[in-house]
Protein backbone atom coordinates (compact mmCIF):
# COMPACT_ATOMS: atom_id res chain seq x y z
CA UNK A 1 0.00 0.00 0.00
CA UNK A 2 1.33 3.42 -0.92
CA UNK A 3 1.82 5.76 1.99
CA UNK A 4 -0.76 8.59 2.07
CA UNK A 5 0.76 12.03 1.48
CA UNK A 6 0.40 14.59 4.25
CA UNK A 7 -1.66 17.55 3.07
CA UNK A 8 -2.02 21.15 4.25
CA UNK A 9 -5.40 20.08 5.69
CA UNK A 10 -3.69 17.39 7.82
CA UNK A 11 -1.17 19.94 9.13
CA UNK A 12 -3.96 22.42 9.88
CA UNK A 13 -5.89 19.83 11.90
CA UNK A 14 -2.77 18.80 13.81
CA UNK A 15 -1.84 22.38 14.74
CA UNK A 16 -5.35 23.88 15.01
CA UNK A 17 -4.30 26.54 12.51
CA UNK A 18 -6.21 27.39 9.34
CA UNK A 19 -5.08 26.11 5.95
CA UNK A 20 -4.38 29.74 5.04
CA UNK A 21 -1.92 30.00 7.95
CA UNK A 22 -0.19 26.80 6.85
CA UNK A 23 0.10 28.18 3.30
CA UNK A 24 1.62 31.39 4.67
CA UNK A 25 4.23 29.32 6.53
CA UNK A 26 5.48 27.89 3.22
CA UNK A 27 5.13 30.98 1.04
CA UNK A 28 5.69 33.89 3.43
CA UNK A 29 6.97 32.57 6.78
CA UNK A 30 7.98 36.03 8.01
CA UNK A 31 4.28 36.92 8.20
CA UNK A 32 3.94 34.49 11.15
CA UNK A 33 5.31 34.82 14.65
CA UNK A 34 8.41 32.78 15.48
CA UNK A 35 6.33 30.78 17.96
CA UNK A 36 3.79 29.78 15.32
CA UNK A 37 6.52 29.02 12.81
CA UNK A 38 8.05 26.63 15.33
CA UNK A 39 4.70 24.93 16.04
CA UNK A 40 4.21 24.24 12.34
CA UNK A 41 7.83 23.11 11.89
CA UNK A 42 7.40 20.64 14.78
CA UNK A 43 4.16 19.36 13.20
CA UNK A 44 5.96 18.71 9.89
CA UNK A 45 8.46 16.50 11.70
CA UNK A 46 5.76 14.68 13.68
CA UNK A 47 3.68 14.02 10.56
CA UNK A 48 6.73 13.10 8.44
CA UNK A 49 5.72 15.70 5.86
CA UNK A 50 7.42 15.46 2.44
CA UNK A 51 7.17 18.73 0.55
CA UNK A 52 5.79 18.60 -3.00
CA UNK A 53 8.30 20.83 -4.79
CA UNK A 54 6.31 20.92 -8.03
CA UNK A 55 3.16 22.06 -6.24
CA UNK A 56 5.09 24.76 -4.44
CA UNK A 57 6.57 26.08 -7.70
CA UNK A 58 3.11 26.20 -9.26
CA UNK A 59 1.77 28.01 -6.21
CA UNK A 60 4.32 30.79 -5.83
CA UNK A 61 6.32 30.74 -9.09
CA UNK A 62 9.63 30.40 -7.22
CA UNK A 63 11.78 27.54 -8.48
CA UNK A 64 14.86 28.04 -6.27
CA UNK A 65 16.92 27.54 -9.44
CA UNK A 66 19.88 29.69 -10.49
CA UNK A 67 21.34 29.65 -14.00
CA UNK A 68 25.10 29.65 -14.62
CA UNK A 69 26.89 30.38 -17.89
CA UNK A 70 30.58 29.55 -17.79
CA UNK A 71 33.06 30.01 -20.70
CA UNK A 72 34.66 26.56 -20.60
CA UNK A 73 35.80 23.82 -18.25
CA UNK A 74 39.35 23.51 -19.61
CA UNK A 75 40.76 26.28 -17.44
CA UNK A 76 41.10 24.99 -13.90
CA UNK A 77 39.93 28.35 -12.54
CA UNK A 78 36.47 27.93 -14.08
CA UNK A 79 36.06 24.30 -13.05
CA UNK A 80 37.10 25.14 -9.48
CA UNK A 81 34.78 28.17 -9.37
CA UNK A 82 31.89 26.05 -10.60
CA UNK A 83 32.65 23.43 -7.95
CA UNK A 84 32.56 26.06 -5.20
CA UNK A 85 29.30 27.60 -6.45
CA UNK A 86 27.56 24.23 -6.75
CA UNK A 87 28.67 23.27 -3.25
CA UNK A 88 26.86 26.34 -1.85
CA UNK A 89 23.55 24.42 -1.96
CA UNK A 90 23.93 23.39 1.67
CA UNK A 91 24.29 27.03 2.70
CA UNK A 92 21.80 28.82 0.46
CA UNK A 93 19.43 26.07 -0.72
CA UNK A 94 19.51 27.02 -4.41
CA UNK A 95 19.91 24.51 -7.23
CA UNK A 96 21.74 25.22 -10.47
CA UNK A 97 21.33 24.83 -14.22
CA UNK A 98 24.72 25.12 -15.95
CA UNK A 99 25.60 25.91 -19.56
CA UNK A 100 29.07 26.14 -21.13
CA UNK A 101 29.20 29.15 -23.47
CA UNK A 102 32.26 28.49 -25.69
CA UNK A 103 32.50 32.19 -26.67
CA UNK A 104 29.45 32.14 -28.96
CA UNK A 105 27.07 35.07 -28.39
CA UNK A 106 24.11 33.60 -30.25
CA UNK A 107 24.43 30.26 -28.51
CA UNK A 108 24.64 31.97 -25.12
CA UNK A 109 21.50 33.98 -25.88
CA UNK A 110 19.73 30.69 -26.58
CA UNK A 111 21.01 29.37 -23.27
CA UNK A 112 19.64 32.41 -21.45
CA UNK A 113 16.22 31.98 -23.07
CA UNK A 114 16.29 28.33 -22.05
CA UNK A 115 17.15 29.28 -18.48
CA UNK A 116 14.39 31.89 -18.34
CA UNK A 117 11.88 29.31 -19.58
CA UNK A 118 12.71 27.28 -16.47
CA UNK A 119 11.69 30.28 -14.33
CA UNK A 120 15.12 30.66 -12.76
CA UNK A 121 15.33 33.25 -10.00
CA UNK A 122 18.78 34.57 -10.87
CA UNK A 123 21.90 34.09 -12.99
CA UNK A 124 25.66 33.91 -12.45
CA UNK A 125 27.64 34.82 -15.57
CA UNK A 126 31.35 34.13 -15.95
CA UNK A 127 31.38 34.25 -19.74
CA UNK A 128 32.22 37.65 -21.23
CA UNK A 129 30.66 37.39 -24.67
CA UNK A 130 27.38 39.24 -23.95
CA UNK A 131 27.61 42.83 -22.69
CA UNK A 132 26.51 43.64 -19.16
CA UNK A 133 24.03 46.15 -20.62
CA UNK A 134 22.26 43.38 -22.50
CA UNK A 135 22.36 41.11 -19.46
CA UNK A 136 20.76 43.81 -17.31
CA UNK A 137 17.91 44.10 -19.84
CA UNK A 138 16.65 40.64 -18.86
CA UNK A 139 15.40 42.19 -15.61
CA UNK A 140 16.47 39.31 -13.40
CA UNK A 141 19.00 39.29 -10.52
CA UNK A 142 22.46 38.73 -12.01
CA UNK A 143 25.98 38.60 -10.60
CA UNK A 144 28.98 38.43 -12.92
CA UNK A 145 32.48 37.20 -12.08
CA UNK A 146 35.71 38.51 -13.65
CA UNK A 147 34.17 40.08 -16.75
CA UNK A 148 32.91 43.50 -17.93
CA UNK A 149 30.34 44.59 -15.35
CA UNK A 150 29.24 48.18 -15.88
CA UNK A 151 25.52 47.39 -15.68
CA UNK A 152 25.49 44.27 -13.48
CA UNK A 153 26.43 43.42 -9.92
CA UNK A 154 29.78 41.65 -9.77
CA UNK A 155 32.42 39.97 -7.65
CA UNK A 156 36.02 40.24 -8.89
CA UNK A 157 39.56 39.85 -7.64
CA UNK A 158 41.76 42.86 -7.11
CA UNK A 159 43.59 42.02 -10.31
CA UNK A 160 45.81 45.10 -10.17
CA UNK A 161 47.12 44.14 -6.75
CA UNK A 162 47.63 40.60 -8.00
CA UNK A 163 49.66 41.87 -10.94
CA UNK A 164 51.86 43.86 -8.59
CA UNK A 165 52.32 40.85 -6.29
CA UNK A 166 53.35 38.52 -9.11
CA UNK A 167 55.72 41.02 -10.74
CA UNK A 168 57.34 42.01 -7.45
CA UNK A 169 57.94 38.36 -6.54
CA UNK A 170 59.74 37.73 -9.84
CA UNK A 171 61.81 40.86 -9.40
CA UNK A 172 62.83 39.77 -5.88
CA UNK A 173 63.81 36.38 -7.32
CA UNK A 174 66.71 38.09 -9.10
CA UNK A 175 65.43 37.92 -12.66
CA UNK A 176 67.18 39.95 -15.34
CA UNK A 177 64.10 40.41 -17.51
CA UNK A 178 60.40 40.01 -16.74
CA UNK A 179 57.82 38.72 -19.23
CA UNK A 180 54.04 38.83 -18.83
CA UNK A 181 51.93 36.59 -21.08
CA UNK A 182 48.24 37.49 -21.36
CA UNK A 183 45.40 37.93 -23.85
CA UNK A 184 44.83 41.27 -25.56
CA UNK A 185 42.19 42.36 -23.05
CA UNK A 186 39.89 45.36 -23.03
CA UNK A 187 40.56 47.78 -20.14
CA UNK A 188 36.90 47.19 -19.15
CA UNK A 189 37.69 43.59 -18.21
CA UNK A 190 38.86 43.20 -14.57
CA UNK A 191 41.76 40.91 -15.58
CA UNK A 192 43.27 43.87 -17.46
CA UNK A 193 44.47 44.96 -14.02
CA UNK A 194 47.07 42.19 -14.16
CA UNK A 195 48.63 43.87 -17.19
CA UNK A 196 48.53 47.30 -15.54
CA UNK A 197 50.10 45.97 -12.34
CA UNK A 198 52.91 44.31 -14.31
CA UNK A 199 53.69 47.41 -16.37
CA UNK A 200 53.52 49.81 -13.42
CA UNK A 201 55.99 47.79 -11.34
CA UNK A 202 58.41 47.37 -14.26
CA UNK A 203 58.28 51.04 -15.25
CA UNK A 204 58.49 52.37 -11.70
CA UNK A 205 61.50 50.18 -10.86
CA UNK A 206 63.02 50.49 -14.36
CA UNK A 207 63.02 46.73 -14.88
CA UNK A 208 63.61 45.38 -18.37
CA UNK A 209 60.39 43.73 -19.44
CA UNK A 210 58.30 42.42 -22.28
CA UNK A 211 54.52 42.20 -22.57
CA UNK A 212 53.23 39.38 -24.80
CA UNK A 213 49.54 39.70 -25.64
CA UNK A 214 48.34 36.62 -27.46
CA UNK A 215 45.30 34.36 -27.45
CA UNK A 216 46.64 31.06 -26.14
CA UNK A 217 43.46 29.14 -26.98
CA UNK A 218 40.98 27.16 -24.89
CA UNK A 219 42.36 23.64 -25.34
CA UNK A 220 45.50 21.84 -24.24
CA UNK A 221 46.68 21.37 -27.83
CA UNK A 222 46.26 25.07 -28.67
CA UNK A 223 48.13 26.15 -25.56
CA UNK A 224 51.01 23.76 -26.15
CA UNK A 225 51.48 25.14 -29.66
CA UNK A 226 51.24 28.82 -28.69
CA UNK A 227 53.44 28.54 -25.59
CA UNK A 228 56.01 26.42 -27.45
CA UNK A 229 56.37 29.21 -29.99
CA UNK A 230 56.67 31.83 -27.23
CA UNK A 231 59.25 29.74 -25.36
CA UNK A 232 61.35 29.31 -28.49
CA UNK A 233 61.36 33.09 -29.02
CA UNK A 234 62.31 33.78 -25.38
CA UNK A 235 65.12 31.20 -25.51
CA UNK A 236 66.64 32.95 -28.50
CA UNK A 237 66.02 36.54 -27.43
CA UNK A 238 67.15 36.24 -23.80
CA UNK A 239 69.72 33.43 -23.97
CA UNK A 240 71.88 33.25 -20.83
CA UNK A 241 69.69 35.67 -18.90
CA UNK A 242 67.45 34.90 -15.94
CA UNK A 243 63.86 35.14 -17.15
CA UNK A 244 60.86 35.74 -14.89
CA UNK A 245 57.60 34.70 -16.56
CA UNK A 246 54.24 35.84 -15.21
CA UNK A 247 51.41 33.99 -16.99
CA UNK A 248 47.80 35.09 -16.72
CA UNK A 249 46.39 31.78 -15.41
CA UNK A 250 47.57 28.61 -13.68
CA UNK A 251 46.46 26.28 -16.47
CA UNK A 252 48.79 27.99 -18.97
CA UNK A 253 51.52 28.27 -16.33
CA UNK A 254 51.38 24.50 -15.87
CA UNK A 255 51.67 23.95 -19.64
CA UNK A 256 54.71 26.24 -19.74
CA UNK A 257 56.26 24.41 -16.79
CA UNK A 258 55.76 21.05 -18.51
CA UNK A 259 57.37 22.36 -21.70
CA UNK A 260 60.45 23.46 -19.76
CA UNK A 261 60.69 20.19 -17.85
CA UNK A 262 60.27 18.18 -21.05
CA UNK A 263 63.14 20.11 -22.64
CA UNK A 264 65.53 20.34 -19.67
CA UNK A 265 64.44 17.58 -17.27
CA UNK A 266 63.63 20.14 -14.58
CA UNK A 267 62.95 23.86 -14.21
CA UNK A 268 66.18 25.53 -15.39
CA UNK A 269 68.02 27.95 -13.08
CA UNK A 270 67.50 30.78 -15.58
CA UNK A 271 63.68 30.57 -15.37
CA UNK A 272 61.23 31.67 -12.69
CA UNK A 273 57.49 31.20 -13.13
CA UNK A 274 54.33 32.69 -11.55
CA UNK A 275 50.73 31.89 -12.47
CA UNK A 276 47.44 33.48 -11.48
CA UNK A 277 44.22 32.22 -9.87
CA UNK A 278 45.28 29.71 -7.20
CA UNK A 279 43.43 26.74 -8.70
CA UNK A 280 44.43 23.21 -7.55
CA UNK A 281 46.67 22.62 -10.60
CA UNK A 282 49.17 25.18 -9.27
CA UNK A 283 49.70 23.15 -6.10
CA UNK A 284 49.56 19.68 -7.66
CA UNK A 285 51.88 20.46 -10.61
CA UNK A 286 55.02 18.34 -10.88
CA UNK A 287 56.83 21.34 -9.41
CA UNK A 288 54.36 23.41 -7.31
CA UNK A 289 53.81 26.74 -9.07
CA UNK A 290 53.95 30.11 -7.36
CA UNK A 291 50.69 31.91 -8.06
CA UNK A 292 48.38 34.74 -7.11
CA UNK A 293 45.52 33.05 -5.28
CA UNK A 294 42.18 34.66 -6.12
CA UNK A 295 40.48 33.06 -3.10
CA UNK A 296 38.04 31.22 -5.35
CA UNK A 297 36.02 29.88 -2.44
CA UNK A 298 35.49 33.40 -1.10
CA UNK A 299 34.53 34.78 -4.53
CA UNK A 300 31.93 32.02 -4.91
CA UNK A 301 30.53 32.73 -1.45
CA UNK A 302 30.35 36.50 -2.01
CA UNK A 303 28.68 35.87 -5.38
CA UNK A 304 25.95 33.75 -3.83
CA UNK A 305 25.39 36.22 -0.99
CA UNK A 306 25.02 39.10 -3.44
CA UNK A 307 22.68 37.11 -5.70
CA UNK A 308 20.53 35.77 -2.84
CA UNK A 309 20.17 39.30 -1.46
CA UNK A 310 18.69 40.44 -4.78
CA UNK A 311 16.47 37.38 -5.16
CA UNK A 312 15.15 37.67 -1.60
CA UNK A 313 14.30 41.32 -2.14
CA UNK A 314 12.18 40.45 -5.17
CA UNK A 315 10.14 38.02 -3.09
CA UNK A 316 8.89 40.82 -0.87
CA UNK A 317 5.46 42.33 -1.38
CA UNK A 318 7.00 45.74 -2.11
CA UNK A 319 10.57 45.07 -3.27
CA UNK A 320 13.12 47.87 -3.36
CA UNK A 321 15.41 47.22 -6.31
CA UNK A 322 19.01 48.42 -6.49
CA UNK A 323 19.62 51.96 -7.76
CA UNK A 324 23.02 50.93 -9.10
CA UNK A 325 25.03 47.71 -9.43
CA UNK A 326 27.08 46.54 -6.45
CA UNK A 327 30.69 45.63 -7.21
CA UNK A 328 32.63 43.60 -4.65
CA UNK A 329 36.39 43.11 -4.81
CA UNK A 330 38.23 40.22 -3.15
CA UNK A 331 41.87 40.69 -2.17
CA UNK A 332 44.24 38.10 -3.71
CA UNK A 333 46.83 36.17 -1.72
CA UNK A 334 50.34 35.55 -3.06
CA UNK A 335 51.30 31.87 -2.81
CA UNK A 336 55.08 31.39 -2.98
CA UNK A 337 56.11 27.96 -4.18
CA UNK A 338 59.05 26.19 -5.81
CA UNK A 339 58.98 27.90 -9.23
CA UNK A 340 60.27 31.14 -7.69
CA UNK A 341 62.59 29.72 -5.03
Amino acid sequence: MAKKSVTFNDIAKYTNFSKTTISRYFNNPDSLTLENQQKIADALVALNYQENKVARILANGKTEFVGIIIPNLYFHYYSQMLTEILSSYETFGYKFLVFVGNDNENVERQYIQELLSYKIEGMIILSGTISSKELASYNIPIVTIEREDEYTCSVNSDNYMGGIQATSLLHKSGCDVLIHINSDLSPKVPAYGRIRGFLDVCEERQIEHELILKDLGNTFEEQVKQLSDILETLESKYAGRKKGIFISNDTAANVMLNLLIKKYGSLPDDYRLVGFDGSPISKSAIIPISTVGQQIEKIADETMKLLVMQMDERKKRKPVLLDAPIHKVVTPVLLRRETTS
